[in-house]
């Protein structure tokens, strides 16, 4: 299949799946990580998504002005509303793009009460990493992912922590240029499931589900 991985960077969904025969390619603003480097266009998406040569579009836009823990600045910071919705024009245009098969990737945000509520919710500690982040997929042709190994976390007080959090739950990453970087990439056993679950489909498969 020829697939599209909008917004990776770090390459990882592309080369799982570039590792299982497919034609994948990667897309960002940002020059591209991993192992199928000469596989990435750096620039827009919406240059490609355009295109009718795809088969399926994992999308992992921006959360920066979509996710919850951001969305109280609205409020306080003039422009920044406008900046949430034109990513959530970002989003609408990937979700309705006219590709058989798409997944769509953020945390819980603003997708949720003004596009649709998700799909799918799942953690890297259900995918073999000792880590704790809630993630939520939205799905147009696609089954939801299957659970592979589920990492058990350290026990505090009772509650499950992983090896990314403090003992309150906090994520441990301290503030850094490279935070937000580290942040956005996918789990390895997460890139895994979807190249191994998701790459066996065949668009004419999935016709009239």
């Amino acid at each position: 299949m020829k697939i599209l991985v909008a917004c990776e960077f770090s390459g990882k969904v592309r080369d799982a799946f570039i590792a299982q025969g497919h034609d994948a390619m990667s897309c960002d603003f940002l020059p591209s990580e991993g192992v199928h480097r000469d596989r990435h266009y750096q620039g827009s998406v919406l240059t490609l998504v355009p295109s009718k040569a795809w088969d399926m579009l994992i999308a992992f836009p921006p959360c920066t002005y979509l996710c919850s823990s951001g969305l109280h600045w609205n409020k306080r910071v003039e422009g920044r509303q406008a900046k949430t919705d034109d990513a959530l024009k970002f989003v609408s245009t990937l979700l309705n793009a006219d590709i058989p098969m798409i997944a769509l990737e953020n945390p819980i945000g603003c997708i949720s009460t003004q596009i649709r509520k998700p799909d799918q919710m799942i953690q890297p500690y259900e995918f073999g990493d000792d880590a704790s982040k809630r993630t939520c997929l939205w799905l147009k042709g696609l089954p939801k992912l299957e659970p592979t190994e589920r990492i058990s976390g350290r026990m505090v007080n009772g509650k499950e922590r992983w090896s990314n959090q403090t003992d309150s739950g906090q994520n441990k990453l301290a503030p850094s240029e490279t935070r937000a970087k580290e942040r956005s990439t996918t789990y390895d056993g997460i890139a895994n499931a979807m190249a191994n679950q998701w790459g066996k489909l065949h668009p004419l498969e999935l016709i009239g589900r």
